[in-house]
């Protein structure tokens, strides 16, 4: 949610912003709630005024009652009781004006920043950098699920018939690497500084409101029947939520953190062949992290964190690259946002393992994450930047294709046998 000033200054700039996200739809959004706010600033003022003659009212009262003008009295309580039946009038009004307010508010994107590619969809977004060259195999790689199979690591079937489709049991050497490889993150991220979380696997609808726009959510989130508790999609929920209404010390950032969590997802809508298997699923582990920080110092962040993705990867031996996301391909709330994709060498082609944002101010707005400002003395809101550290389904593709040898072992970098007993490879289990 951006600052109500700048739609009152600065709607134009507003305007042009809505445009360059192509969401033409939303331009109305704009003059509606510079109407909105004219008119409970209207309504705060007529309020005020009708407050501030209360006393005045009463005094006259009193002094009529004591002079035993009694019918005067009677007139200026009449003028008493139809002021306050106004102010409750206005109070009520204004709180269904203020609703209507945040609605549009929290519909209108966040400003994005001067350098983010303009486009339509993902299809406009821009490599950036690539890092390690990918490796020619002298082999056709399978499946991704072709080569679970084969080394037993990961049972479909009995996942269908216990949940449904979208689901899977990881089993033996598999389960080990998956689980290693968020140790492994887990244990990069404290070397990094970071304090290491575990957060609630569930949020109420005040926090779900406050961290993602209202289609993330309709598309995302699963609701608990009966009770206003949704399921995380990613950690960065829970974790950003646990700020909300806070007013941090200055001494107290930046909040550097990283939490693992089960996520989540309903993801709804056909997504195509090569999204068959654990691509997308709707219950899969992550390591994620945040920042909470002052203004500026988060462009710095931002770098950071999208680079500490890219040095895990590489850490494993996996290639990777920057996407940089454009302007229709970001979430409303997003500033700026670039993906972190790594090489398949089954399908000669970059896919998406984790996903860097810089909100600024905009979902601190809506959670009330606040910092005192030493220099100012008054409080502000702080910026807010969340990174996916691994999430290993997708990871596992990536691992699994990069790392397969031609008589089907996979080999296992040396970051993480410390985490798998000390094991070089895994073997398939009809050799």
């Amino acid at each position: 949610m951006i600052d109500i000033n700048l739609i009152r200054e600065n709607p134009d700039l507003v305007k042009n912003n809505i445009k360059k996200k192509f969401q033409d739809h939303k331009l109305p959004l704009v003059d509606e709630v510079i109407s909105l706010d004219k008119q409970k600033r209207a309504l705060q003022l007529e309020g005020d005024n009708l407050r501030a003659q209360r006393n005045s009212l009463a005094k006259q009262i009193g002094a009529l009652m004591r002079e035993g003008k009694k019918d005067e009295a009677d007139k200026v309580k009449a003028v008493s009781v139809a002021n306050n039946e106004r102010v409750a009038a206005i109070e009520a009004e204004t709180a269904e004006i203020e609703n209507k307010l945040k609605k549009a508010m929290m519909s209108i994107p966040n400003i994005i920043a001067d350098d983010v590619p303009l486009g339509k969809d993902d299809s406009c977004n821009v490599e950036g950098k690539v890092f390690l060259k990918p490796a020619e195999k002298s082999f056709d790689v399978p499946y991704h699920l072709d080569i679970l199979e084969s080394l037993d690591g990961i049972d479909l079937d009995s996942a269908r018939r216990t949940s449904g489709n979208g689901f899977y049991y990881l089993t033996g050497d598999v389960a080990r690497l998956h689980s290693a490889v968020l140790t492994y993150a887990r244990d990069f991220m404290i070397d990094k500084g970071f304090t290491y979380c575990i957060p609630p696997y569930m949020i109420r609808s005040d926090v779900v409101t406050g961290v993602m726009s209202f289609e993330e959510m309709e598309g995302m989130m699963y609701k608990i029947e009966g009770e206003d508790l949704y399921l995380i999609g990613t950690s960065e929920h829970s974790m950003i939520g646990r700020f909300m209404g806070a007013v941090l010390t200055e001494d107290k950032l930046p909040q550097t953190l990283t939490s693992y969590s089960p996520c989540f997802r309903k993801e709804k809508g056909a997504h195509g062949l090569e999204e068959r298997g654990i691509y997308r699923i709707h219950q899969f582990e992550k390591q994620e992290m945040i920042v909470i920080c002052k203004p500026e110092e988060s462009a710095e962040w931002y770098e950071k964190l999208w680079n500490y993705t890219v040095e895990l990867f590489v850490s494993m031996e996996i290639p990777v690259r920057q996407l940089i996301c454009c302007s229709g391909d970001l979430a409303d709330m997003k500033y700026k946002s670039c993906d972190i994709e790594a090489w398949s060498p089954r399908q000669k082609k970059y896919f998406e393992v984790g996903s860097c944002s810089n909100l600024t101010d905009a979902q601190a707005r809506r959670l009330g994450i606040r910092y005192k400002n030493l220099k100012t003395g008054r409080n502000e809101f702080a910026h807010t930047l969340n990174n996916t550290v691994v999430a290993p389904p997708r990871m596992l593709i990536a691992f699994l294709e990069n790392h397969l040898q031609a008589d089907g072992s996979v080999y296992i970098p040396p970051v993480l046998r410390p985490y798998m007993g000390g094991k070089e490879k895994l073997c398939p289990k009809n050799k």
